[in-house]
């Protein structure tokens, strides 16, 4: 008997690859960069959190009045504590962070609201049952796992740190202060000093990704952008 073995993404490069092939038959690219073009708003990969108890299946965010629980205020206190510090992991490459810009269809901050688009975190209206946290900071150039890995991770932490949340923002939260990393390389550097994080998601798993973002990082700026030399080369 002969037995082969698949990487575990295996799946997942065949929906990509299937989506491209499409995609190519009529004419067009597919592509899952998070900012592909500068004046259009970029692609986005939401994810929406609830929590359920294992042995009656009942969503913890949700007390038996059909109220917000603590554990789900402590959860959404935990995504604003520690977002920021993951964003590397759910915006990956350099070109990620030119999609997080204000008045671009994508969160500046990690402000929360109900129903607010404009937030990094919206509680979107549904019944009790279905109460969740969305986490918009996620691009569509995401690895899903590793991106629903350290998202449920700050929230475990809120958790167990029985964090409290800021008061909702109310109206365009792009008004806030911004309060995400402006690049690759300043998002690796919180991450590598937010140490709680790395004894959930794994000190060897962090310690790899690192270095690994942090080569593909120095490759970049070895590359000189046609902007440098429109804007710098005759007039430097």
């Amino acid at each position: 008997m002969r037995c082969w073995t698949f990487p575990g993404n295996t799946s997942d490069q065949v929906i990509i690859r299937t989506i491209r092939e499409a995609a190519y038959t009529h004419g067009c690219y597919a592509t899952f960069m998070a900012k592909p073009l500068a004046n259009e708003p970029g692609s986005a990969m939401h994810i929406h959190q609830s929590v359920v108890d294992l042995e009656t299946g009942r969503n913890v965010f949700t007390d038996a009045n059909g109220m917000p629980t603590e554990l789900f205020f402590h959860f959404l206190a935990g995504q604003q504590t520690y977002l920021p510090e993951a964003i590397c992991l759910m915006a990956p490459y350099v070109n990620s962070y030119r999609r997080l810009v204000p008045n671009g269809a994508a969160p500046i901050n990690v402000e929360w609201g109900h129903d607010n688009r404009s937030a990094g975190l919206r509680v979107p209206v549904s019944p009790p049952v279905a109460r969740r946290v969305e986490n918009r900071l996620a691009g569509a150039d995401t690895n899903p796992y590793v991106a629903f890995a350290a998202s449920l991770a700050c929230g475990y932490l809120g958790i167990k740190n029985r964090l409290k949340p800021r008061e909702p923002v109310i109206g365009n939260a792009y008004r806030n202060d911004r309060q995400l990393p402006r690049g690759l390389l300043e998002a690796l550097t919180l991450f590598e000093e937010q140490t709680e994080l790395h004894e959930v998601l794994n000190k060897t798993f962090c310690n790899v990704y690192l270095e690994l973002k942090r080569s593909e990082f120095e490759e970049f700026m070895r590359v000189i952008s046609p902007w440098e030399r429109e804007h710098l080369l005759l007039s430097v």
